[in-house]
């Protein structure tokens, strides 16, 4: 194998000129992002630079206007939401989409369901298939921190307990690239410690593209940032690399940050 070809074998997820207009409006302008093998990639910029479009155009919500959308290689532009999902792209949404009137324990069992059988979540099957699920089911609550509440209603937990939760739902569709919408939207420090580890764990295994405002934790949290502004790139590097970038302190960050150097 080639050098070209080693350094390609690197990134699980390559976008290039991903383009999105909306009746005139630019809203995606021209995006190129690689996103490495087991890495936290943060996306990052200030409000309405496309962070969410974006989002929308790579797990197929959205169809790009132009560009190329290729992931392990394979160009998966033209695919519904549905075969990205299964070929391991999963997406996480910023605000909690978990069943309420569920049990913890039946929300996961439901999402391994659908991983298992191929299907969408079917209410109609008996409980009793789903009992086989029992134990990975357990185990991913475990994993997140949930091995407490079982069996409480979903709609009975703490806001960041409810995001801990969707992680888990979606990590048991088995994810290689696991997008994450403000993951920490809303939290409080404690709920925010627990779940920036929860994502350092799971990015051991798998790959973490997220959206994210909590600019402390980016730093701390990933290995490469991309800032949007305006829908296009306007620098990508390290934290301590972009964070000192006069165009990004100008755009979003506001002053020199020398907290991470």
């Amino acid at each position: 194998m080639t050098s070209s070809q080693d350094n390609r074998a690197d990134y699980v997820l390559t976008a290039k000129g991903l383009t999105k207009v909306f009746g005139g409006i630019v809203a995606v302008d021209n995006v190129d992002l690689s996103v490495r093998r087991n890495s936290i990639h943060a996306l990052i910029g200030p409000n309405g630079a496309g962070k969410t479009t974006c989002f929308n155009l790579l797990t197929k919500f959205l169809t790009p206007t132009k560009g190329t959308i290729l992931y392990e290689g394979q160009d998966v532009t033209s695919l519904p939401p549905a075969k990205i999902a299964r070929k391991g792209i999963v997406r996480s949404f910023q605000i909690s989409a978990v069943f309420g009137s569920m049990t913890v324990i039946e929300n996961v069992r439901l999402a391994l369901q659908r991983r298992i059988h191929g299907q969408s979540f079917d209410f109609w099957r008996s409980s009793k298939c789903l009992h086989p699920l029992e134990d990975e089911a357990k185990s991913l609550l475990r994993d997140v921190g949930l091995e407490e509440f079982l069996h409480n209603r979903a709609a009975e937990l703490p806001y960041g307990r409810k995001r801990a939760l969707e992680i888990a739902t979606t990590l048991a569709l088995d994810p290689q690239l696991l997008l994450l919408d403000e993951p920490l939207a809303g939290m409080g420090q404690e709920d925010i410690a627990r779940t920036s580890d929860l994502i350092r764990g799971v990015a051991q295994t798998r790959t973490v593209l997220m959206v994210e405002h909590n600019l402390s934790v980016v730093a701390t949290l990933s290995d490469r940032i991309t800032v949007l502004a305006r829908g296009a790139v306007l620098a990508e590097g390290s934290y301590a690399e972009v964070s000192k970038d006069p165009a990004v302190i100008e755009a979003y960050i506001g002053v020199p940050d020398d907290t991470y150097e």
